[in-house]
C-alpha cells in the first residue's frame, strides 16, 4: 500500500481515486496513528507542511493540460522517478510540492509567467516555485539579484524572505521547465519528460489566454519564446539574473515596472512585488 501512496504523490495523475487524499479529512492525528500502524509511510506527513498546496494538479490546469498526464512520455517519467526513489536518491522538491506553481496560480488566474530552468538542488530550498525558496532559507544569488533589480526599478525595500508565494497568489506563474531534480545534481532530470509537460502548459496559456506577460531570463528560457505569440502577449527577455550574467543586461532592465505598466493598460491591477 505504501508504494502506491508514494506513487500517487510522486506523480499525481488525473484520476480521482487517490486514497491518500483521505488525509485531508481524517486529519493529522489519525494520520499519525495510521503511520505508527505502518498503514501510511511517515513521509506522507509532508502533506501537512504549512502554507503549501497539495500534490494534485489544480482542476483548472487539469482541464487545460490534464490529458498530458496520460501520455507515454509521462508514463516514462513516472517510471524514472519511481526507479530513482527506489535507488535511495533524494528528489527535490518534496513530492506534494511538485505542482505548487500550478496550484498557487490557477490557469484562469495567470497574468505573468516567469520561466526558470530546474528546481534548486540543495536541502530545503525547492518548493515548486521557480526562483523561490521557503521563508527562513538563505536567499540564492539569482534571487538576490532579482530583489536588487526590484529595489532599483520600483524603489521598494525587500524584506529578506525568499518565499515568492505572494507573487504566485497574485497571478505570477513561477514555472520551472523541469519540475524535479536529484539532490546536489543540477539538471539531472532534464530531458526526462518534464519539458514536454511544461511546454504544453505554456502553449495552452498562449493559445487560450491573451494579454499575459511572459518573462524569459537567459537563453534557456528564451527558447520558449518560439511558442509565444508576441501579438497577443507581452514578451520580456534579458540575460539571466545569475551573478555570472546579471551585469550584462539584467540590472537596469526595468522589467518589473514594465510588467505593471502593461497590466494596468490591460485594465488589471499591478503586481505588488513587495515582500
Amino acid at each position: 500500500m505504501s508504494r502506491f501512496i508514494v506513487w500517487e504523490w510522486a506523480m499525481p495523475t488525473n484520476r480521482a481515486d487517490r486514497p491518500v487524499l483521505i488525509l485531508v479529512f481524517i486529519g493529522p492525528l489519525l494520520a499519525g496513528i495510521a503511520t505508527k500502524m505502518s498503514l501510511l509511510p511517515a513521509y506522507s506527513m509532508e502533506f501537512f507542511m504549512p502554507n503549501q498546496k497539495t500534490g494534485a494538479l489544480h482542476p483548472s490546469w487539469q482541464a487545460a493540460i490534464g490529458a498530458e498526464l496520460e501520455k507515454p512520455y509521462m508514463q516514462n517519467l513516472r517510471e524514472f522517478l519511481r526507479q530513482e526513489k527506489a535507488a535511495g536518491k533524494t528528489i527535490f522538491p518534496p513530492s506534494p510540492f511538485i505542482f505548487n506553481a500550478f496550484n498557487h496560480t490557477p490557469f484562469d488566474k495567470v497574468r505573468v509567467v516567469i520561466i526558470g530552468q530546474d528546481p534548486y538542488h540543495g536541502p530545503g530550498q525547492a518548493h515548486g516555485l521557480s526562483f523561490s525558496v521557503p521563508a527562513g532559507i538563505k536567499i540564492p544569488p539569482s534571487l538576490q539579484n532579482i530583489f536588487k533589480e526590484i529595489e532599483n526599478d520600483l524603489g521598494l525595500r525587500m524584506s529578506g524572505s525568499g518565499d515568492l508565494t505572494p507573487w504566485a497568489e497574485q497571478g505570477v506563474l513561477l514555472l520551472n521547465a523541469t519540475l524535479t531534480v536529484e539532490q546536489a545534481n543540477a539538471g539531472s532530470h532534464q530531458k526526462r519528460g518534464w519539458e514536454e509537460f511544461t511546454d504544453a502548459a505554456i502553449k495552452a496559456l498562449n493559445e487560450q489566454r491573451s494579454g499575459l506577460v511572459f518573462v524569459l531570463w537567459g537563453s534557456y528560457a528564451q527558447k520558449k519564446g518560439a511558442m509565444i505569440d508576441a501579438h497577443k502577449h507581452l514578451v520580456l527577455s534579458s540575460v539571466h539574473p545569475s551573478p555570472l550574467s546579471s551585469h550584462r543586461g539584467f540590472f537596469g532592465n526595468h522589467q518589473f515596472s514594465r510588467i505593471n505598466e502593461y497590466l494596468i493598460a490591460q485594465g488589471q491591477p499591478p503586481i505588488n512585488w513587495q515582500l
